[in-house]
């Protein structure tokens, strides 16, 4: 192992520690969902957003406000509706009488913590306002832009049961999601503890863990780990093959309509460095990139007609994927 290789290690190794901590704190308060909460973290080391899909009651407010509480920063809740505006979130201007001038008022998207709720119940302008905040982050305030506060992370949700008086979420804003996780129920064991918690009046708040400042030594470290050039050609074959699986072996043409785009391939560099951190290695290995792959794929291939109608999913693909792609 090179001295650079080793330095980047030490460096990801008190990351790690602080980050397991972070993970720790978060539990006190989130029973079970281990993956999400790890998820979660790689996404904020990464930058990036996430999509998150799953019944109601399963805590997701709770998770990203206890996020946002052991970071000591600023959170908000912003419940997507039919009837809500742009202006609704990014903030307007309004005519002083006093000065005879316009003052801009900031609307919530001004936090570092931003849970979307049921995002695909909000019209398609109202979902727009929020991809330039995601992607830019920046706003725009009737003609003026704005930037954000830096670590900026959007948790939204949508729900995948009830459709009536939803609008689907274009493909360039699921794009946009580094990462689309699927929270689950808890097992019997976990809902006991629930149960246990939120019924005998057992309080449990998050501790600051890690400062802002923290967070964004971090985010700034993520791209120094290194990635060989072996592994770039791994995510490359991978994400190729979900456009072009004939030339892999894989009889998936008639199943996959539109493969991943070159962001897939971004993200997928970016978060196995940010799992890589979590583990406390300055290097990439496969399983980074297998880690994070699932979670990042699945809102990126999509499916023909035939696929759909016989039950097939994208995690179905992607698990084809990785048993055929050579690990390096």
């Amino acid at each position: 192992m090179s001295q650079e290789i080793e330095q980047l290690t030490k460096q990801a190794v008190e990351f790690s520690t602080l980050l397991q901590k972070l993970h720790k704190e978060i539990s006190t308060v989130i029973v079970g969902q281990d993956k999400i909460i790890e998820k979660l973290i790689i996404s904020l080391l990464s930058q990036g957003h996430v999509l998150l899909e799953g019944v109601p009651g399963l805590a997701k407010t709770l998770l990203v406000q206890t996020v946002s509480d052991c970071i000591n920063s600023k959170f908000v809740r912003l419940q997507f509706t039919p009837d809500l505006l742009p202006a609704d979130i990014t903030g307007t201007k309004i005519y002083d009488h006093t000065s005879g001038t316009f003052k801009t008022i900031k609307g919530p998207i001004f936090s570092n913590f931003i849970l979307a709720d049921e995002i695909n119940r909000a019209p398609p302008k109202v979902q727009s306002a929020l991809l330039e905040a995601m992607q830019e982050k920046q706003v725009s305030i009737q003609g003026e832009t704005y930037r954000l506060e830096k670590p900026f992370f959007v948790m939204a949700t949508q729900n995948p049961i009830e459709s009536e008086g939803t609008y689907k979420l274009p493909e360039a804003q699921v794009d946009r999601f580094m990462f689309k996780l699927l929270i689950s129920y808890p097992d019997k064991e976990q809902e006991s503890e629930i149960i246990h918690r939120f019924t005998e009046g057992i309080s449990h708040k998050a501790s600051k863990i890690i400062s802002i400042s923290d967070i964004l030594n971090m985010q700034d470290f993520v791209p120094k780990v290194y990635c060989d050039e072996k592994i770039r050609n791994y995510i490359t074959e991978i994400v190729d093959a979900t456009r072009h699986p004939n030339n892999y072996g894989l009889l998936l043409s008639d199943k996959i309509e539109f493969g991943a785009s070159p962001r897939a391939s971004i993200w997928l560099t970016i978060g196995a460095k940010a799992n890589a951190i979590l583990h406390g290695r300055g290097y990439v290995i496969p399983k980074d990139v297998q880690d994070v792959s699932y979670d990042i794929l699945r809102h990126r291939i999509l499916l023909t007609y035939e696929a759909e109608s016989e039950n097939i999913t994208p995690d179905d693909m992607i698990k084809k994927i990785l048993d055929k792609i050579t690990i390096p």
